[in-house]
């Protein structure tokens, strides 16, 4: 009698939805609230470097001088804790996640140099 039960729910599971995502060929969806990957809206920035210095990780540099915001990924522990801490609220944690990589990237983020005016030859 066992056997005719346990043969019932092995074609039960065949039969249904599986539970869990097929990853590789489904894309992920993010769950809302999680953190994900840490952006920045770089015209809103004045590169104090609060941020930098507040990370546990030092995964974030600036340079203010070259208006240059470098953040190494695989150091980045999403804790929130530049976004808390950032006065000008240029910094949000996404629910987006990145690309998967070996590599030791760092993604540089720079402003524009605001065009010098010529001289007016006389």
């Amino acid at each position: 009698m066992s056997l005719f039960s346990m043969s019932g729910l092995v074609l039960k599971w065949l039969l249904r939805k599986p539970y869990t995502s097929r990853y590789p060929f489904e894309p992920r969806q993010p769950i809302p609230g999680s953190r994900g990957a840490l952006a920045i809206d770089l015209p809103v920035c004045i590169f104090c470097g609060i941020c930098a210095k507040k990370c546990p990780t030092q995964a974030i540099e600036v340079d203010r001088a070259a208006k240059r915001w470098t953040i190494d990924r695989l150091r980045c522990i999403s804790c929130n804790y530049c976004v808390e801490n950032c006065p000008k609220k240029c910094l949000v944690l996404t629910t987006a996640h990145g690309v998967p990589t070996v590599t030791r990237d760092r993604e540089v983020f720079q402003q524009a140099a605001a065009p010098v005016a010529a001289p007016v030859a006389k």
